[in-house]
């Protein structure tokens, strides 16, 4: 506050910071403000043409290239459907493969069974 050149900034300023509960306040709408300038960033409305100049320009950020939640579902998304697409691809062949082979192994143990005399004929 010392190095602000406008006197009636400071005043303001000092009457603000001087309360605990003004500054407790102010600290909240400051994050409040702050958190719509990350949000009007990521969206990319901080340079789009109502926004341009020193009009709305004390919280705007540039865009931080943070993938938006509903991209990141999206992705999260996708990424399980094609999984599943791809089981359900696989499933078919290896399902038939698996059927056989159990039923070999069943042919195969009964038949050494037989063999054997563990089984009555």
């Amino acid at each position: 506050m010392a190095s602000c050149q406008h006197s009636a900034l400071r005043q303001d300023a000092e009457a603000v910071f001087a309360v605990a509960e003004r500054r407790e306040t102010y600290d909240t709408l400051h994050d409040t403000v702050s958190d719509i300038g990350r949000l009007r960033a990521r969206l990319g409305l901080s340079h789009s043409a109502h926004w341009q100049g020193d009009v709305a320009n004390d919280f705007s950020l540039p865009p931080d290239h943070a993938i938006a939640r509903h991209d990141e579902l999206v992705d999260r998304v996708s990424h399980a459907v094609s999984l599943y697409n791809r089981w359900r691809r696989l499933r078919g062949p290896w399902l038939l493969i698996a059927v056989f082979v159990a039923g070999a192994g069943i042919g195969i143990a009964l038949g050494l069974a037989l063999c054997l005399g563990l089984l009555p004929m």
